[in-house]
């Protein structure tokens, strides 16, 4: 098979030496945060079954590994927009990313120069950082939609990897066949995906094919010369319930499916985005079925929002859909903050988003057996017993609000919180259990 192969081309990629046999340091980074062995990993990533998005220049970077077997891992969205361009307030969702220990970071700035910013991202930031070029296309190249040509966007792909940018999404997937299907079958909520609705347009202007798909050897060249994982984007995700598993996301996955064996052949990593709005009920096929078209390659999934009907809450339906997209194979969770569809993020959006995303990750985990996740819920629940509150806020997926919650209405008697009091079950039968009276009536 194509992704067995080793590469005859210079090995620069992790695909490429971990074809060769060769276990590289992020490899074994990766080994000793999973707690698996090294080997595990260099035969996950060989297959494609594991990416390490890791590009050669990014110097401050700390390796994950995504990919079957291994830990969820969560990306934080952040960056300007045109109305709003707090470059000041990006910094602060930026801290709060690596605060809580996102595994990623996707800079989706659409306004302006965007490279110093991203530039700097890099430099200080030991999480992976992953980039649309589609989205620096007008401002980069200072040209309108229709004027830009082909090798204008290969022009702006190279730009990005070689800043040090670990995976970009690519809408490559978008094509003649897909759009035929798109326009045949109609839609409720159309194209959805801001990259995606950009093609769309420079397509149906220009006449032309998708330049990411006609020149798509071309654009893996540049991704593999600087070991820039392809995330290969959803142009056609579904936007709401009604248009799941339709015939433009289909038709888009299958032509996904052919181009990640293209990306694997020329020693590119890849990553498979999905999903979107998606009731409950389909998750876990769409999952089996992106591993099954897409080769087992890593799946990377927004949500998916399980209802539409929950704006200013949209980061508790994407946490429900994400708990079951990735209990039943998704490997990637993209947050969602309480602010979609509604506006861009603040910091507040992005710690909610954030913190509701990493719960259904690690719930994922649990419910897949990886190594590690129930025992930390198990030194939790050993901690709650002792009735250790410090332990209790360090073991905590976000430390801080707990403290602050509990601290907020201290207990009159020590060890127990508001809720119980000196009637605390905990309390009662650690005293019993010491040999101890209890007398609530003079306690």
């Amino acid at each position: 098979m194509a992704n067995s192969q080793v590469v005859s081309h210079t090995k620069i990629t992790q695909i490429d030496f971990a074809r060769a046999g060769e276990i590289t340091s992020a490899m074994r980074i990766v080994a000793e945060k999973e707690g698996r062995a090294p080997e595990f990993i260099r035969e996950g990533v060989a297959a494609g079954r594991i990416a390490i998005p890791a590009n050669i220049h990014h110097t401050s970077l700390s390796p994950e590994g995504v990919g079957e077997r291994l830990r969820t891992k969560v990306n934080v969205n952040l960056g300007i927009s045109g109305d709003l361009a707090d470059e000041q307030v990006e910094w602060e969702k930026v801290d709060i990313a690596f605060e809580l220990g996102a595994e990623a970071i996707m800079d989706l700035s659409n306004s302006g120069k965007t490279q110093s910013f991203r530039t700097r991202l890099i430099e200080k930031s030991p999480a992976m950082i992953g980039t649309v070029p589609m989205y620096d296309a007008i401002g980069y190249l200072e040209k309108a939609l229709i004027s830009i040509t082909a090798e204008d966007f290969l022009d702006v792909v190279r730009r990005h990897a070689e800043d040090g940018v670990d995976f970009v999404t690519i809408h490559a997937g978008m094509n003649r066949r897909t759009i035929e299907s798109f326009k045949e079958t109609g839609r409720l909520m159309n194209v959805v995906s801001r990259g995606g609705s950009l093609i769309f347009a420079w397509m149906e202007a220009t006449g032309n094919e998708n330049p990411f798909y006609e020149y798509y050897d071309e654009v893996l060249d540049i991704l593999h010369e600087h070991d820039v994982t392809i995330s290969l984007g959803d142009a056609m995700r579904p936007g709401c319930n009604y248009d799941a598993t339709d015939a433009g996301q289909i038709s888009e996955l299958i032509e996904i499916g052919k181009l990640t064996k293209r990306a694997w052949d020329a020693g590119v990593q890849v990553m498979v985005e999905g999903p979107g709005h998606m009731a409950i009920d389909e998750i876990a096929a769409n999952m089996k079925l992106e591993k099954r078209l897409c080769h087992n390659a890593p799946f990377y999934v927004l949500g998916p929002l399980v209802t539409d009907i929950a704006p200013g809450y949209d980061h508790i339906t994407a946490a429900i859909g994400g708990a079951v997209a990735a209990s039943s194979g998704a490997d990637f969770l993209c947050y969602v903050t309480p602010a979609e569809h509604l506006r861009l993020p603040d910091a507040h959006d992005v710690r909610e988003g954030l913190v509701a995303t990493k719960i259904a990750a690690h719930a994922a985990d649990i419910a897949k057996g990886i190594p590690g996740a129930r025992e930390r819920d198990a030194r939790m629940s050993d901690a709650r017993r002792r009735m250790d509150w410090e332990e209790q806020f360090s073991l905590a997926i976000d430390p801080v609000r707990p403290r602050k919650v509990f601290e907020s209405a201290p207990p009159e008697n020590e060890g127990t919180c508001t809720m119980c009091g000196k009637m605390c079950a905990v309390r009662t039968v650690n005293k019993i259990m010491d040999g101890l009276v209890i007398d609530l009536d003079n306690e």
